[in-house]
């Protein structure tokens, strides 16, 4: 089994340019089933264990993918099956996103229930519900979502959200583009990824208003066309790093990072004692004070702060001056990195969806498993920071989400290397 070993206690300096986010793309990938010309992604992470996925879907479908350095064209005309395979779904929960294009563009369509992290229960009902209420019919069956649209084709609707759901408003956004008539999603999800899925709709030739609004209008049209999109950076990525330079200490520049997207994390970096400057394209990063100051943070739909930054925010803690309180509220099950960190000599205490992390001198190093994709990385950021070596196994995980973050961290000097197992 392949594994990270980091032996901590290294400063970070230097510079890591952050990749094209893996939660754009793979969404811009189910885009491309909205139509039979060619779509080129730029600034795409193509060396990621999800976009491998992802492609081995799009390929089972009939699309012809080329990937080469940051470049991806897709090309769906001559799609020749409209069923996505358990074997190919169970691997990444981002698969479900075919559902709403191949049902949108050719009536009908057989995804297999997802699989992914886990991290909590994470139901398609409102992906579901949402395209019942555009006209289809589903059923499920033998673990299958089958989806059928009526003759004329789906039926723009007033979709109102019980609840925030970034999945099922980027899986009903894209179905509504072709829909015919006018659909309004209500308690839509605001993150940015979403808002740039809708720019290149857009560039497809879809009407869509209200992008990174609770309120988004689609006015389906006949059909979309091809068209080139630069996949924003990840948001998520360059977080991780910020908290990584923090934690470690030195100066690091962030090449192609948009600090705009983390507003609602700043101000608990900039409370912890981490300073974040933008210097044109880039952030440079630096630790302003000895020892961070512990933080309360709690996660929340965008523009909250984010659930995939919790995990590494609670490492942060660990070594961290006082305490903090992480309270999670968008999955119920994120909080498996704990006992890993524990044994790294973390003191923390968790009650419910809440978690108080009590900031200790120095973490130990220690052979730790990854849980998740969120907490491996945690893991590695630990490791950073602890004393002697920490190995962290099941790097699969980690490998989903961070493009050779050995050789990104390895270049601002951290102590760290992979190991392939046998």
């Amino acid at each position: 089994m392949d594994k990270i070993k980091v032996i901590g206690g290294a400063q970070l300096n230097g510079t890591i340019p952050i990749s094209g986010a893996k939660n754009c793309a793979l969404k811009l990938m189910c885009a491309s089933l909205l139509t039979g010309d060619s779509m080129y992604f730029e600034n795409s992470p193509n060396t990621l264990r999800d976009m491998r996925s992802q492609v081995e879907l799009l390929e089972y479908l009939g699309c012809a993918v080329k990937r080469e350095d940051d470049m991806m064209a897709i090309n769906a005309g001559n799609i020749k099956t409209y069923t996505a395979p358990y074997d190919i779904v169970r691997k990444m929960r981002g698969s479900i996103l075919v559902l709403g294009p191949l049902l949108a563009r050719f009536g009908e369509a057989k995804v297999s229930l997802p699989g992914g992290c886990a991290i909590g229960t994470r139901p398609v009902d409102l992906h579901i519900k949402g395209l019942e209420e555009l006209g289809a019919t589903i059923t499920l069956e033998e673990g299958y979502i089958h989806a059928k649209a009526p003759a004329g084709g789906l039926q723009g609707a007033k979709i109102l959200f019980p609840k925030v759901s970034v999945g099922a408003t980027e899986n009903l956004m894209m179905a509504a583009t072709l829909a015919n008539g006018t659909t309004v999603l209500a308690n839509a999800a605001r993150e940015p990824e979403i808002t740039d899925l809708g720019e290149c709709l857009i560039k497809m030739g879809a009407k869509i208003e209200g992008l990174g609004t609770d309120t988004i209008r689609i006015e389906g049209v006949k059909s979309l066309h091809g068209a080139r999109h630069s996949i924003i950076p990840d948001r998520i990525e360059t977080g991780t790093y910020i908290i990584a330079a923090g934690m470690a200490g030195g100066t690091v520049r962030l090449k192609n990072a948009r600090i705009d997207d983390l507003s609602a994390v700043l101000g608990h970096l900039s409370q912890a004692g981490i300073e974040v400057e933008k210097d044109g394209g880039d952030i440079i990063v630096r630790r302003e004070i000895e020892r961070l100051r512990g933080v309360d943070i709690m996660t929340e739909p965008h523009p909250g702060f984010p659930t995939d930054l919790q995990a590494q925010f609670m490492a942060m803690l660990c070594i961290a001056e006082g305490a903090g309180l992480v309270t999670e509220t968008i999955f119920e099950n994120r909080f498996m990195h704990v006992p890993e960190l524990s044994r790294m000599g973390a003191d923390i205490s968790v009650q419910g969806n809440s978690a108080i992390v009590r900031g200790v001198p120095t973490l130990k190093g220690a052979e730790v498993m990854a849980t998740d994709l969120r907490a491996s990385v945690a893991l590695v950021l630990a490791g950073l920071v602890a004393d002697g070596e920490t190995t962290v196994n099941r790097i699969y995980h980690l490998e989903r989400g961070y493009e050779d973050i050995v050789g990104k961290l390895s270049a601002c000097g951290a102590n760290i290397k992979r190991i392939s197992g046998e």
